[in-house]
């Protein structure tokens, strides 16, 4: 990830930063572009949470996996109030960080949610993370680790 986030702080939901380099060293990332003001934003966030929470948070050994919000609220207190509301235990790029807009750019985000899964040196494994979340579960993480060449002996 040092090619798409590196030398940039994340911000975790209480509001520490975190080094992304550390965070997402040998990770699966998904960049989650959405919003609080937005329905399928509100409808798909608990889905991707629970999802989230089955392959890190509740897992005995956790999954080599991390999501990084990119905000397309409206303010920085709407991005904060829809991470505490509804956001897993997961990162996001600081609502004040310009690269936000270049994030959107580089992966071609015209609407939201969009859920874009990378591999650790940035390489895009697919842009419908989040269709294939609703249609196939945690099935589609063994897909995604082995995609991304991240080794690790992962069961869902």
């Amino acid at each position: 990830m040092v090619d798409v986030l590196g030398g940039r702080r994340l911000v975790t939901r209480e509001g520490a930063l975190v080094e992304a380099e550390a965070a997402l060293q040998n990770k699966v990332v998904a960049l989650y572009f959405a919003a609080g003001r937005c329905a399928p934003s509100r409808d798909f966030t608990p889905l991707l949470g629970d999802f989230y929470s089955a392959l890190v948070g509740a897992a005995r050994q956790p999954a080599p996996f991390e999501v990084v919000f990119v905000s397309a609220d409206g303010s920085a207190q709407e991005m904060l109030d829809f991470m505490r509301q509804q956001h897993g235990a997961w990162l996001a790029l600081p609502f004040h960080d310009p690269y936000r807009h270049e994030l959107k750019r580089r992966y071609d985000i015209t609407a939201i949610p969009r859920l874009v899964i990378l591999k650790p040196n940035g390489e895009v494994i697919t842009s419908k993370g989040r269709k294939q979340i609703r249609e196939r579960g945690l099935a589609c993480f063994q897909n995604w680790v082995e995609a991304a060449e991240v080794f690790q002996n992962f069961s869902g």
